[in-house]
């Protein structure tokens, strides 16, 4: 009878290791998909960029440290092959100085009735909210991994998985400032 009991206790214990250790793989493998759609979607504003500062250059042509720096930040932007912090914080400067380009627009009428410009325009407005979504739900899949890795019994067997840790999204630190509309409207 105790042999049976026995059998019993570690067939349950194996179906729950196995059952834990897919969970783990699964939201593991969600993070990799979700970091994977965050980089296609990175890849397609490197590509928009280029486009985008050759039309503003016909225009503003005295703002050309601006869209030096938008080409830099590109540049490093793209050598980054991890999700890591720094790169996350690159990419938060690199949206920061794209809505710096479409302020520029506000200076040059001509710009800012250019169709070339508005269509690049609203395919940024696109990609941007497109990019937001990417990094919510990458965001709730690092959560998912982080709890599994955090929560028993999930810990135990992704203690031993030597899993990678991955980094969150985070606002940047100018995002978290307080907005002074005196300062927009004075410009």
């Amino acid at each position: 009878m105790s042999l049976i009991i026995t059998s019993i206790v570690v067939v349950v214990l194996v179906v729950m290791f196995v059952t834990i250790y897919n969970n783990v793989i699964k939201t593991k493998n969600l993070v990799e998909e979700n970091v994977s759609a965050i980089d296609t979607m990175f890849q397609n504003r490197y590509d928009l960029i280029p486009n985008l500062v050759e039309v503003v250059k016909q225009y503003a042509s005295h703002e050309k440290e601006l869209l030096e720096w938008v080409t830099k930040l590109r540049s490093s932007a793209m050598s980054w092959q991890e999700m890591t912090k720094d790169k996350l914080q690159n990419e938060n400067m690199l949206s920061g100085t794209l809505k710096s380009i479409f302020a520029l627009s506000e200076n040059y009428p001509d710009l800012k009735a250019n169709q070339n410009f508005i269509n690049l325009q609203n395919e940024w407005t696109e990609m941007e909210d497109k990019m937001q979504a990417a990094r919510r739900a990458y965001n709730a899949a690092v959560k998912a991994l982080m709890d599994l890795k955090e929560m028993f019994p999930s810990n135990v067997v992704a203690g031993m998985m030597n899993l990678k840790k991955y980094d969150m999204f985070e606002a940047s630190a100018e995002s978290k400032e307080s907005l002074d509309a005196k300062e927009l409207f004075a410009k």
